[in-house]
């Protein structure tokens, strides 16, 4: 006598939530940045109603428009796998450059803006160089070019602001200009934003370099070229930089060897931290460098208006890094420097 054999029923799919949907889609660490966000301009508005004003909301904007750019790049470098603390050295070289190269050609801003964009990409080549065929540390090597390329801006520019764009229509529609109501300065950011999205998520050589930061040598074995990737992500840094630093110009209306530059290069690594760029590599995304980039925005413009002494600023900027690290050791699991396994 033949018996029928019965087989359990499988289990459905566990149907997700539109609201887990939602949570998986924008990340945890995005979703909590937007929460320390809402929280820290529900208290600074409590306190000080001008900062929800138009012109307010604005100098936010164009105040984080610059450091935004850096973090941009800086964001590239840290998924690499690496770290480039020159970014702000560079922005000031481009800056001078600029306004240099603009004087020198009798008041030709295209000039003066695309000689600076060489500059850059020449800063960003040299710290590759150093690092693939000096064999140099990320870090070391950068920290390097850092006092390096300060130096030059302020051999070539005497340690003083050179030239005067002020009045050049180019360089005033970047400073004060707006399309659609949003000011230019905002426009750049967003540009490059949606540029090096797209380059991370949507194409090859995003993926590559993911492969590349998460783990160089699975990378090498499947024939990535790390060292080509290396280059390539510090030249575009470094062109990155080099759009920073030619806003700088058009904002102050003159080339600044280190004033509006220096400590950019704290505040693009901080912010990529802080919006989920994991500092050993792999890890990382351009819409949560972007909104540690606003919280920080944010948080420097509340402190302006609550009077705050500014000094307190870098000391917040500095805590909140170390918290963003503290805070990615502990999700990653590894074990901690100095702590027994």
């Amino acid at each position: 006598m033949s018996q029928t054999r019965v087989e359990a029923p499988t289990a459905a799919p566990e149907r997700r939530s539109a609201v887990r949907r939602v949570l998986d889609g924008a990340g945890v660490q995005n979703i909590s940045l937007l929460i320390a966000l809402v929280l820290l301009v529900a208290l600074i508005g409590a306190r000080e109603p001008v900062f929800f004003g138009t012109a307010n909301l604005k100098t936010i904007g164009t105040a984080v428009a610059i450091s935004g750019l850096l973090a941009i790049g800086q964001t590239m470098v840290i998924i690499l796998g690496a770290l480039d603390i020159s970014v702000g050295s560079v922005a000031g070289l481009a800056s001078v450059g600029s306004a240099m190269i603009f004087t020198a050609t009798t008041g030709s801003a295209p000039l003066g803006i695309l000689g600076a964009l060489v500059i850059g990409a020449l800063c960003g080549l040299v710290n590759g160089c150093v690092i693939v065929y000096g064999r140099v540390n990320p870090v070391i090597a950068t920290l390097a070019t850092l006092a390096a390329f300060k130096g030059v801006a302020q051999l070539v520019s005497n340690g003083r602001a050179q030239g005067y764009t002020g009045s050049d229509p180019v360089f005033v529609f970047l400073a004060r200009g707006a399309v659609a109501g949003i000011p230019t300065l905002i426009w750049v950011l967003i540009i490059v934003a949606l540029a090096v999205h797209v380059l991370l998520k949507y194409t090859d050589i995003g993926r590559n370099i993911y492969a590349i930061g998460g783990n160089d040598i699975a990378a090498r074995l499947a024939g990535i070229n790390i060292n080509r990737y290396i280059l390539g992500v510090y030249l575009a840094t470094g062109v990155i930089a080099t759009l920073g630093g030619v806003l700088i110009t058009a904002r102050t209306g003159s080339g600044q060897p280190i004033s509006g530059s220096e400590g950019l290069e704290l505040e693009a690594i901080t912010a990529a931290a802080l919006g989920g760029c994991a500092m050993r590599g792999g890890k990382g995304a351009v819409s949560g460098t972007l909104l540690a980039v606003v919280l920080l925005g944010v948080l420097t413009n509340g402190m302006t208006l609550l009077g705050i002494n500014p000094f307190w600023q870098n000391v917040a900027k500095g805590l909140l890094l170390v918290v963003a690290v503290v805070i990615q050791q502990v999700r990653s699991g590894e074990r901690r420097v100095g702590l027994p396994a």
